[in-house]
C-alpha cells in the first residue's frame, strides 16, 4: 500500500487547528513536533527570568509573553520561538496581535532566543536566515547540550551560546563557552556567563 503524502498546511491552517498547542510550529506548510525536555524548559525558563530582571532595571517597554507565533509574510512558515521579547510600544502595527498572539513584523520584536533540541539544523541555519530576513536585532541560539555541527560550535563539540546580532541585512555571530560573559545588544548591562546557563538545565541535587 503506497502512503499518501502528508497534506501541507497554510499559516492560516494551522493558527486555526495548532496556535494554541506549544507542540508544533509551521515550516515551508510542515507540521514540525517541538521536541521539548525537562531540561530544555529549565534552560528556557531561566533565561527569561534573567531577561526579566533587566527589562525592569532599564524601565523598558518590553515584555516576554508566554506564548507568541512569528508569522512570516509569503510564506507558509510559522515559527513559535522558546523565548521571545517583543517591543510593547510596536504591538499597535501588528495587524494581528490584539486578536491572537501572532507577531508578523521584524521591529516588533526585540531578542529572540532558541533552546537547541534535536532539531538543531532549523536552530542554526534556517531560523538564522528567516530571522535575518525578518528584521529580528537579535537571535541567540542556546546549545546547552553541545549537539549542534562542528561548523556551528566548534570542535570538540561543547555547550555554546551563539549570540547573532543583526548589522544591516546579515548576522555577525559570536559564540560563547564556558565562564565566557554573554554580549547582548539588547541587554548591554547583562551579567550572565554561558555556564550559569548551561547550569540551568542540570538537575539539583537537594
Amino acid at each position: 500500500m503506497v502512503k499518501s503524502a502528508p497534506k501541507l498546511l497554510t499559516v492560516d491552517e494551522f493558527i486555526t487547528y495548532y496556535g494554541d498547542s506549544d507542540s508544533y510550529e509551521l515550516i515551508d506548510g510542515e507540521l514540525i513536533e517541538m521536541e521539548a525536555t525537562g531540561s530544555h524548559e529549565q534552560v528556557s525558563a531561566f533565561i527569561g527570568r534573567k531577561l526579566n530582571v533587566e527589562i525592569d532595571r532599564q524601565h523598558a517597554n518590553y515584555f516576554i509573553p508566554h506564548r507568541c507565533l512569528i508569522k512570516l509574510l509569503g510564506t507558509d512558515t510559522a515559527f513559535r520561538p522558546d523565548l521571545i521579547v517583543l517591543d510593547q510600544t510596536r504591538l499597535i502595527n501588528e495587524p494581528l496581535w490584539q486578536k491572537e498572539p501572532v507577531i508578523t513584523l521584524g521591529n516588533s520584536i526585540k531578542l529572540i532566543a532558541e533552546v537547541v533540541s534535536t532539531n538543531w539544523q532549523n536552530d542554526y541555519a534556517r531560523k538564522v536566515e528567516d530571522y535575518a530576513t525578518l528584521g529580528v536585532p537579535e537571535y541567540w541560539i542556546v546549545d546547552y547540550l553541545g549537539i549542534g555541527g562542528k561548523e556551528y560550535i566548534g570542535k570538540p563539540k561543547q555547550p555554546t551560546v551563539t549570540i547573532c546580532t543583526l548589522v544591516e541585512d546579515e548576522y555577525k555571530k559570536q559564540l560563547f563557552q564556558n565562564n565566557d560573559q554573554l554580549v547582548s545588544s539588547t541587554f548591554p548591562n547583562l551579567q550572565l556567563t554561558a555556564k550559569q546557563v548551561f547550569a540551568a538545565g542540570q538537575s539539583v541535587v537537594m
